[in-house]
C-alpha cells in the first residue's frame, strides 16, 4: 500500500510485517496435519542450542523419495494408475502387498505451485544425482522466482492474484 519510500510510515511498515507473519503462521497451521514434513526448523537440544538447523521442505521431500532404506512414505501418497497398480491395491486388502514407493520409477517429476528458485532446482538435481543416480528429474513450476520477485510476492495484497510483475 505504499508507492514510494516517501509515503512509508511506521504504521504501514508494521502492517506489512504483520501480514507476512500472519501468512507464515497460516502456512505452519496447514502443515500441522503432516506427520513427517511438519517443520522446516530443527530447534536442536536444550544443551546444544547451536545445533539448530533449517531444512527446506523441498529438500525433505526429495530426500524421502530418494531414501535407499525405502520405508513407507508417511506424507507422500502413491496414486494407483493402470491395471497392475489397481490389482495390487485390491489384493492388498487380503495379503501383504507393498505399495509402490515414489523412488521406484526412473523418472521423478516435481511441480512446485507458487514458484521455485534456480538454487532450489540445483539442490534437487544434486540430491537426486547423489542419492539416486540414474534417475531423471524434471522440476516444473508455476513461475521461476528471482530474489526480487520472491519479496514482491510476500507483499502481494491478493495471494491468488499477486500484484508482482514476474
Amino acid at each position: 500500500g505504499c508507492d514510494s519510500s516517501l509515503n512509508l510510515t511506521s504504521q504501514k511498515a508494521t502492517d506489512a510485517v504483520d501480514g507476512i507473519f500472519r501468512s507464515l503462521r497460516d502456512i505452519a497451521r496447514v502443515r500441522l496435519h503432516m506427520k513427517q514434513f511438519h517443520s522446516i526448523h530443527n530447534p536442536g537440544s536444550n544443551t546444544h542450542q547451536a545445533s539448530a538447523s533449517y531444512k527446506p521442505l523441498l529438500k525433505q521431500v526429495v530426500e524421502e523419495v530418494c531414501n535407499p532404506d525405502r520405508p513407507d512414505p508417511v506424507d507422500i501418497e502413491h496414486i494407483s494408475s493402470g491395471l497392475t497398480d489397481l490389482l495390487k491395491t485390491g489384493f492388498s486388502m487380503f495379503m501383504k502387498v507393498n505399495r509402490p514407493h515414489p523412488g521406484d520409477h526412473p523418472l521423478l517429476i516435481i511441480f512446485m505451485v507458487g514458484g521455485v528458485s534456480v538454487s532450489e532446482v540445483k539442490m534437487v538435481k544434486d540430491l537426486v544425482a547423489t542419492r539416486k543416480p540414474g534417475t531423471q528429474v524434471i522440476v516444473l513450476s508455476s513461475v521461476l522466482l528471482t530474489p526480487h520477485s520472491a519479496v514482491e510476492l510476500l507483499f502481494a495484497s491478493d495471494r491468488l492474484q499477486p500484484d508482482a510483475r514476474i
